[in-house]
């Protein structure tokens, strides 16, 4: 593996949807880690990316399992040195009534949505605190500021991990780390298509307008931080 000159990051959930978009907009400036748990989508990914000159390579990478996102990330330091940003994207939904969800369901969206940020967040700190700085940024949803019916579990994660990531901003900043949470409105990626075929898509965003947001937030200058920044179609429903 080979490190650009730019930063080297971990993108989680990197193989479709927004962070596929991530993943496609930094490699071209930066070192992209794909991690997934698809691994045949991420290897694909990226091949395409590293054909049209990206610097994008895969590992496998299941966020909710402890031992799997340990050494995910001691072989990203132990490989390129150092961990630059990490960017938790992973995310998994099940759209059905509280009364007919199982607790199964429940716990996988708790377990990927936000125990999985806890996670990466947790071991990708002492070695962004080792190396001087860092920038961990997690994509929230316009879900964590109001509620809809059938998403309960969606809705506890994205609350619960906004307020994770206010409590991170204040523990990283110790260390020269920024945090920022993006509150991402509706976009055009098979999360949202695959389960509403209907859905007006009028009302939706690309997702590379999202990652862009994304690949600007890493660009400040480093003795400011963002610690919220919402993207949301100009026809948002959702909000406000």
């Amino acid at each position: 593996m080979q490190q650009s000159n730019g930063k080297v990051i971990l993108v989680t959930g990197g193989a479709q949807g927004l962070g596929k978009a991530i993943s496609a907009t930094l490699a071209q400036e930066h070192t992209v880690i794909i991690g997934d748990v698809q691994e045949d989508k991420m290897v694909m990914l990226a091949r395409q990316l590293q054909e049209n000159n990206g610097n994008a390579y895969p590992l496998r990478l299941d966020v909710g399992n402890e031992d799997s996102v340990k050494e995910v990330i001691s072989e990203i330091a132990e490989k390129f040195g150092r961990l630059d940003a990490l960017i938790n994207n992973a995310g998994v939904d099940f759209t059905k009534p509280i009364m007919e969800m199982t607790a199964a369901e429940w716990d996988l969206v708790m377990t990927v949505n936000l125990r999985g940020p806890f996670l990466t967040s947790k071991y990708a700190l002492p070695v962004m605190a080792k190396q001087g700085g860092g920038h961990i940024i997690n994509v929230v949803s316009t879900a964590s500021l109001r509620a809809w019916p059938e998403a309960s579990a969606y809705h506890a994660s994205k609350w619960g991990l906004r307020g994770f990531t206010q409590a991170l901003f204040t523990e990283a900043r110790r260390h020269n780390i920024k945090v920022t949470a993006v509150i991402a409105g509706g976009m055009k990626t098979p999360f949202l298509l695959d389960r509403f075929p209907d859905i007006d898509q009028t009302k939706l965003q690309d997702p590379e307008n999202v990652a862009g947001n994304i690949k600007y937030l890493l660009q400040g200058p480093a003795e400011t931080a963002v610690p919220e920044i919402m993207v949301i179609p100009l026809q948002e429903t959702s909000w406000p």
